[in-house]
């Protein structure tokens, strides 16, 4: 979850990052500087910078479908400067302190302006000081500021009060870290009735920010109660469901994104509290007991905890631990608690399968509809709850420049100003990769859809029909999986693109026909041309039907694009541990009855071992995408055994996978098959 634009010490940490993505960029570029874009590919390979950029800007065009079509808002000028008081103690839970920044407008002369301004609010666990805050009492016109954690003089400069919070255990806050600890939101209530009693505040909050920020807004919008200061929130790419979002898949531990996530927040957790305390020297007498609350939270946390884990202590299921910290938990409060939610979020996000499940629980608890189920065809909706779903990783969904869209909404609901958000007839606002234009719609699963099957057939086909005769295709489980496709880079949060991109060349691996070459651990299967442009359009599931002749399996199923020349181009994919295959159908989606999310439990109570040389059913989720098929290109689906760096069994399973050889069916009795959502461009 993405740390802040950091000062000159922090960057070095984060540099270090950084070279081994460049690193990768260097040893994959051969291969991927030839490529050329064309109609068929996605257009994330081909958009302008603009969108796939390091600073990407949404299109007016998106804007404008936020508000209501006759709305004349527009942004204001900037009218103030800023100054701001740093370090502020504030008392959290249990006497905790919790440290804070205030940025406040000020007049020509550099005093604080006169009236009564909102206060928006952003909880980091990456430091305060990252940029944004200006010096004790001075004053700066400078615009803009870091949306990532620093303070939003943009903002600021147009009448508003901003507060930009340490999280518990990080920063220069008292207390140990623990990764969505719910004591964090008990600190963030402090902190943001103490923001509402401010002498120039008018007592009314929102909270903005992207990753960890984004999920911190939505957990303490579904804590307060109904009479709380906050009263809207603008969450940048934040998860639905912490485990299955960032720290497994599929049952699967995430090692790629964990593994770099703790070792850089544990690093910036130790290194924070004396780099800040060489710019603000009265926190050298509390120095001491706040690193000895974070070393802690280091042994606590990011060892113990990670060592149970692995260990299978029970955190490898879906269970108490990480139910405490989803906000799909929350969606139903957060609409009860009246607080208006505009989520921004990535198709190659980390988060690409939790964010559209947000929008689509924010609005079924408006409509007073299961959250957890899919919205109904023709659906009234609000603009109330909005999302934004681009060409994105997380890197770029979280620095995409939303300064006006943000100044629009807390105007809405922060100053009751009449723009026409609550109101716009679209409040989805989904990015196509096959046209390059976004989709102003309404309803997820998109309501023009329909669920449509491909059977898996002999020689590899992919076919409308079933088959009507008998066939099996068999693989081999083995330890090591394609350096390509989208999750390499994707669970490095762009880590890989984003520098490929600024060199000029494209994403390196975008020839997804590598997978079908990497021996028996891989099989292919693949349409026919298609006869007319469609859009694949929201959630994917495939369906194999499977014998084994090991006690647990591993199966990764990604969807790719190919063109009339050949290339293919990964779109999206799922994955599935055998042993966690159980579903649960009330969770599950249906459309026309036709299962389109499968919901796996991931409960040490739902596992059952896989009996080897018995025939058994697997539904792989895989992750939703908005992709126009171009006329003459197929559709591929390839499944494969391993997705390494990414996933990585924990190691009591691995054992129980060695030597798997796994047989596919395909026939009139045992149909493996693919749905997914087709629509009409």
């Amino acid at each position: 979850m993405t740390p802040p634009t950091p000062p000159l010490l922090r960057r070095a940490l984060v540099a270090v990052v950084a070279v081994g993505s460049v690193v990768g960029v260097a040893l994959n570029a051969a291969g991927a500087s030839g490529a050329r874009s064309h109609s068929g590919a996605p257009a994330v390979l081909s958009a302008p910078k603009s969108l796939v950029g390091l600073a990407p800007e949404l299109p007016h065009s998106v804007i404008a479908a936020a508000g209501a079509p006759e709305s004349g808002w527009r942004p204001g000028k900037a009218r103030y400067g800023t100054a701001s008081r740093n370090d502020i103690a504030v008392r959290g839970a249990a006497g905790t302190t919790i440290r804070v920044n205030e940025i406040y407008p000020t007049d020509r002369s550099g005093n604080p302006a006169k009236g009564k301004f909102p206060v928006i609010l952003t909880m980091t666990p990456y430091g305060k000081g990252s940029g944004g805050s200006s010096a004790p009492g001075s004053a700066n016109s400078a615009g803009g500021g870091s949306p990532t954690g620093g303070a939003n003089n943009y903002l600021v400069q147009r009448g508003y009060i901003d507060i930009v919070e340490d999280v518990r255990g990080t920063g220069d806050s008292g207390g140990q870290w623990g990764l969505f600890d719910p004591i964090q939101q008990r600190d963030a209530i402090h902190v943001l009735h103490w923001a509402a009693r401010l002498p120039h505040s008018n007592g009314r909050v929102g909270t903005y920010g992207p990753s960890y920020l984004g999920i911190d807004q939505m957990l303490l919008a579904g804590t307060v109660g109904k009479h709380s200061p906050l009263k809207a929130i603008f969450p940048m790419v934040p998860a639905n469901d912490i485990y299955r979002d960032t720290s497994f898949m599929g049952g699967l531990l995430d090692a790629e994104f964990s593994s770099v996530y703790l070792g850089l927040t544990g690093t910036l957790n130790t290194l924070s509290p004396p780099l800040d305390a060489l710019s603000d020297p009265s926190l050298l007498a509390d120095l001491a007991s706040i690193e000895t609350d974070h070393i802690g939270g280091l042994a606590s946390y990011h060892a113990n905890f990670t060592a149970q884990t692995l260990a299978g202590s029970g955190a490898d299921y879906d269970e108490t631990y990480w139910k405490d910290r989803a906000p799909g938990q929350l969606l139903r409060r957060i609409v009860a608690n009246h607080i208006p939610a505009f989520i921004v979020g990535g198709e190659f996000d980390i988060f690409q399968n939790g964010e559209p499940l947000n929008y689509a629980g924010l609005q079924n608890a408006w409509a007073h509809r299961s959250v957890n189920a899919p919205m109904q065809p023709e659906q009234r909706t609000t603009g109330r709850y909005q999302l934004i779903v681009g060409p994105w990783e997380h890197l770029n969904a979280s620095t995409v420049d939303v300064n006006s869209l943000e100044l629009e909404w807390f105007d809405t609901w922060l100053k009751h100003k009449h723009t026409g958000m609550g109101s716009t007839p679209t409040p989805l606002h989904y990015y196509d990769l096959g046209t390059g234009t976004f989709d102003e719609t309404t309803t997820y699963p998109f309501t023009d859809s329909a669920p449509t099957k491909f059977y898996l057939g002999a020689n590899g086909a992919l076919a409308r029909h079933k088959p009507t005769t008998a066939g099996t295709t068999s693989i081999d489980w083995l330890p090591v999986g394609s350096p390509c496709g989208r999750p390499i880079d994707q669970w490095v949060m762009g880590g890989i693109s984003i520098p490929s991109h600024t060199a000029g060349v494209l994403a390196p691996c975008a020839d997804g026909d590598a997978l079908s070459k990497l021996g028996p651990g891989v099989t292919t299967f693949t349409t026919a041309p298609f006869r007319r442009a469609r859009s694949i359009a929201g959630p994917i599931a495939a369906t194999l039907y499977a014998t084994a002749n090991t006690s647990e399996t591993e199966w990764v199923a990604q969807i790719d694009e190919v063109t009339a020349g050949g290339r293919s181009y990964p779109l999206t994919e799922g994955a599935l541990l055998g042993s966690l295959r159980a579903v649960d159908s009330s969770r599950s989606w249906r459309q026309h009855g036709v299962v389109v999310l499968p919901f796996h439990p991931y409960t040490k109570a739902s596992a059952r071992p896989v009996v080897p040389g018995r025939q058994t059913t697997y539904r792989i989720q895989i992750f939703p995408t908005l992709a126009t098929i171009a006329k003459g290109d197929r559709l591929r689906l390839t499944i494969s055994t391993a997705d390494v760096p990414h996933l990585t069994p924990l190691p009591a399973a691995v054992p129980k996978l060695i030597g798997g050889i796994y047989s596919i069916a395909h026939s009139p009795q045992a149909p493996s098959s693919l749905t997914v959502d087709l629509r009409r461009p």
